[in-house]
């Protein structure tokens, strides 16, 4: 019976100790697409192609290590000991790499559509530059609402679509803020929001590839 005991608690220290082990190293690779050139120094990453360029500096991410590997052609993201809470940023950082890729390659475009039910939203946009969303008669308020892109951002009203604009860009943070700052532009204030509806909302996002 003795020995059984011993057994039977070296069995569960064993088990005990792989629970407490830690993870030594977590990694992930992102291939880079034909036609973008990668610059690195450190954490901070510059991205090219045939629509512009883009920075990112991740320099806020806690143990992460970005190693250009130029013989593969890739892009290696990897940590040291992390946490479980800490393993969580290593694929933000990496799908924050392939949207810079995305966009320099393709861009971004986001559809808004303005929802009513009795005062008809007007949307006037700046036609030579597009940096400029100005929406009038919001719940038949004479004030009026002016929206500033953000930096490479232009929008467009959609030919198609009534009440639709249409918001493109090189950079998905850019065009999704600015998304937002239209959206919070048109916020109902002091009514039942499951009531009163109305407001700029975003229909539509995707990656402008030429052959969707």
């Amino acid at each position: 019976r003795t020995e059984e005991r011993t057994l039977k608690e070296d069995l569960d220290d064993d088990k005990e100790k792989t629970k407490r082990m830690r993870l030594v190293k977590t990694e992930r690779t992102l291939d880079i697409p034909e036609g973008v050139t990668v610059k690195m120094s450190g954490r901070k990453i510059t991205v090219s192609g045939p629509r512009g360029e883009l920075k990112r500096d991740f320099n806020h991410v806690a143990k992460i290590d970005l190693h250009h590997d130029k013989e593969n052609n890739m892009i290696v993201a990897a940590m040291y000991f992390p946490t479980s809470k800490i393993t969580s940023a290593l694929r933000s950082t990496c799908s924050n790499i392939s949207n810079l890729f995305d966009g320099v390659l393709y861009g971004f475009e986001y559809k808004m559509r303005a929802v009513y039910a009795h005062f008809p939203i007007n949307i006037n946009i700046d036609e030579k530059k597009g940096d400029t969303v100005e929406i009038r008669n919001f719940l038949g308020e004479k004030r009026p609402r002016k929206c500033k892109m953000l930096p490479g951002v232009k929008a467009e009203r959609s030919s198609d679509v009534k009440d639709q604009i249409v918001l493109t860009g090189n950079d998905i943070d850019n065009v999704s803020k600015s998304c937002a700052l239209i959206h919070d532009s048109c916020l109902v204030k002091k009514k039942d929001i499951r009531k009163f509806l109305d407001g700029m909302y975003v229909s539509e996002k995707r990656v402008m590839k030429p052959d969707e």
